[in-house]
């Protein structure tokens, strides 16, 4: 008898975890792998943060770094009470949701509509011409944007003249109103097709049966679209959702703004990116550019955790 309970503890006890050690020992391989991508990191990701310390000096280059002169916080002070700057986390933040939202929205329904296609020689035809622009130069892509809305024989200003929309050509790229509209819509037309390639393989791992069976309940295209394919990439979505997030300070781009701004709409096109540019290299504030670069990287970690905390808390997926 106790023999046969030393049998059942010795069946009903677990395994123990493998160590540390062994676990790294059997996936050395993995780990031989990732040295090139963890020292690539370290050097351009980890070891410029040293620099951080110009934002709390008056620094000028030339001078030892222990011989600046430290002003404290004086950058973060300047940097926050700058009307100029405040308008210019404005254009930054605007910019950021509508390419966001835009980006989303047209990415998921495109994927979606994208799966119901039938014929596999279109569906890779589209998919083949929507990845293209992703591969187009931020250069090239604004110098299309700025020739579809040129005043003089711009496509856009034809089209809408000859719908008898507008009256005249309007100077799409001279008023403040459109431009982050206009960087939106720039951003889809660029992305569409890359950002559909991870929803296309988030629907492919969905069930097929979950399509059989609704199907044999009566349900049509869009009830299996509405009720099986969207829930069953949500995950993904809210994932991805957490990660653009972080880059909410992005300003949707940075070449857009750059090349399709003028001094007409600096006030609307103006970002974070572009303030820092002007006052670190042109104007010679290091200072003032770094502690603007300071303030981006410290608000996007805290977006992204508040994100990922409220993903935890509605019980969707997330990071961590």
């Amino acid at each position: 008898m106790q023999h046969q309970v030393q049998q059942a503890e010795i069946v009903t006890r677990p395994k123990a975890r493998p160590s540390f050690w062994s676990r790294m020992v059997r996936q050395r391989q993995l780990i031989f792998m990732s040295f090139p991508m963890v020292f690539y990191i370290i050097l351009f990701a980890y070891i410029p943060i040293w620099g951080w310390m110009f934002a709390f000096q008056q620094y000028k280059p030339g001078l030892p770094i222990f011989e600046q002169k430290w002003v404290g916080f004086a950058q973060f002070d300047f940097l926050f009470n700058d009307a100029a700057f405040l308008r210019v986390l404005r254009n930054t933040i605007a910019m950021s949701l509508i390419s966001l939202v835009l980006s989303f929205v047209t990415a998921i329904g495109f994927a979606v509509l994208l799966n119901e296609i039938r014929k596999s020689f279109i569906k890779r035809s589209i998919q083949t011409i929507s990845y293209l622009p992703h591969f187009l130069s931020w250069v090239i892509v604004t110098g299309l944007v700025s020739t579809a809305l040129s005043t003089e024989d711009g496509i856009v200003n034809v089209v809408l003249m000859k719908l008898h929309i507008i009256s005249e050509p309007v100077v799409w790229l001279g008023e403040g109103k459109y431009f982050w509209w206009i960087v939106g819509f720039a951003n889809v037309w660029k992305e569409l097709g890359w950002n559909t390639i991870i929803f296309l393989a988030a629907i492919a791992a969905i069930d097929p049966s979950l399509y059989e069976a609704a199907e044999m309940d009566g349900a049509n295209r869009y009830r299996k679209m509405w009720h099986i394919t969207l829930p069953g990439i949500k995950p993904v979505i809210v994932i991805l959702l957490i990660l653009n997030i972080g880059w909410l300070l992005n300003g949707g781009g940075f070449e857009v703004q750059y090349f399709l701004g003028s001094g007409q709409v600096i006030d609307w096109s103006e970002t974070i990116d572009i303030f820092v540019l002007k006052y670190g290299l042109r104007l010679g504030n290091y200072s003032l550019g770094v502690a603007a670069g300071i303030f981006k990287t410290v608000v996007s970690i805290i977006l992204i955790l508040l994100a990922n905390e409220a993903a935890k808390r509605l019980g969707d997926e997330r990071l961590i």
